[in-house]
């Protein structure tokens, strides 16, 4: 709104920049909160690392790793966090609505619990209700408005959380306790079993639509797994996020501003522009993906190795699934079945519609071919499928 005679004018010759101060260093956390934490540590018989964005952010994932190794404790992270230790076999992957019903279960077992850059709000707790009420809480966190702000703990460690990870080995060393007992090769073989990628359910799928957890472990099964991932807001996104792969950290996006939808096409974009070496999946609902079509012509245009993967149910599901045992009209919610396929044809990119698994061939031959130009599956999923987490969210009110 600024007047065109006003930016017109000459700008005024720019001042010298002034000198760029030094980035300071990680802040290391006090010794005796080291100690207080290691002390918890070496007491725990099921010791679990929870970590989040925080951890990400700092690098702590090796230095984590090690530090679970020492004590033989499980990890698990929070949704951004994804990824951060995919090569680990003591991984329960997700922490909260997203977590399969052994990880749940193993999660709700640690009697100690080290969250190291993790809010521990309601989504990473399923309302606070995931963590064992007899647990002691430790949380790592350089922000001290964060310690307490959505769940109880017991010690609060303000510092880096590479910081902390890197120290406390050492303070364990002089207590000269051995790992907890709780890594076995069976509970190794239970963990990898309890996957969600093995986890049973009965396939709803009927030839007109496919089942949204049949289409997304096909997904992660055609796909090389060196991806980034990037996920919508929606109903649909427990389903990629449970059942589809990430090699780290780095491979997930997830976006989650306020619960908005349509923003996560945007996203994706820009990840994969960031990291061409990688196959960019980004996962999508029909009702964002209908609110973001403009960002087609920019992906057909710039050409990224990209998959669009739309979850369509015809509908804006959550509210399906929220209002719709409340008796309210879903008129607004639910939309005429569209193309989407077809769309993305005129925008210039590859399109394909997918009701059953034998329509993931035109995928697959993309993917083993190396086919040029992005690509949009137009996945006819079954509505009436309602999400996990979704269902604990449901709880959690």
């Amino acid at each position: 709104m600024m007047p065109l005679d006003v930016q017109a004018v000459a700008a005024p010759a720019a001042a010298a920049p002034s000198p760029v101060p030094p980035a300071p260093r990680p802040v290391r956390p006090a010794a005796a909160a080291v100690a207080e934490a290691a002390d918890a540590l070496a007491r725990a018989r099921r010791p679990l690392i929870l970590a989040g964005r925080g951890a990400v952010l700092a690098g702590a994932g090796p230095a984590l790793e090690r530090l679970a190794d020492r004590v033989g404790a499980l990890l698990a992270t929070t949704a951004v966090a994804n990824g951060l230790f995919a090569e680990s076999p003591w991984s329960l992957g997700i922490s909260g609505g997203f977590a399969s019903p052994t990880a749940a279960e193993l999660i709700g077992q640690a009697d100690v619990v080290l969250a190291v850059g993790a809010a521990l709000n309601m989504w990473t707790t399923r309302h606070g209700q995931l963590l064992g009420p007899a647990a002691t809480i430790v949380q790592v966190d350089q922000d001290p408005d964060a310690f307490g702000a959505h769940h109880r703990l017991d010690l609060a460690v303000l510092g880096d959380a590479a910081e902390a990870a890197s120290a406390l080995p050492a303070e364990l060393e002089r207590r000269d306790r051995p790992p907890s007992p709780w890594r076995t090769p069976a509970l190794a073989e239970r963990i990898r079993a309890g996957a969600w990628s093995r986890w049973p359910f009965d396939d709803a799928g009927d030839g007109a639509r496919i089942d949204p957890r049949t289409l997304s472990r096909a997904l992660d099964e055609l796909l090389p797994l060196d991806r980034t991932l990037a996920i919508d807001s929606g109903h649909f996104m427990g389903y990629p996020a449970m059942y589809l792969r990430v090699p780290d950290a780095a491979g997930f996006v997830f976006t989650q501003g306020f619960q908005a939808v349509g923003l996560g096409l945007a996203s994706a974009i820009g990840a994969a522009v960031a990291r061409p070496d990688r196959l960019t999946v980004a996962a999508l609902g029909d009702g964002g993906a209908l609110m973001s079509l403009p960002e087609l012509e920019t992906v057909a245009r710039l050409g990224p190795r990209m998959l669009i993967v739309v979850y369509d149910d015809a509908a804006y599901g959550a509210e399906v699934h929220h209002f719709g045992p409340q008796g309210a009209p879903l008129d607004l919610v639910r939309f005429p079945e569209a193309d989407i396929a077809a769309l993305a044809r005129a925008a210039g990119l590859a399109g394909v519609t997918v009701r059953s698994l034998a329509d993931l061939g035109t995928v697959e031959r993309w993917v083993d071919e190396a086919a040029p130009g992005p690509m949009l599956v137009d996945a006819k999923v079954v509505p009436t499928v309602v999400a996990e987490w979704l269902e604990e969210a449901f709880r959690g009110h």
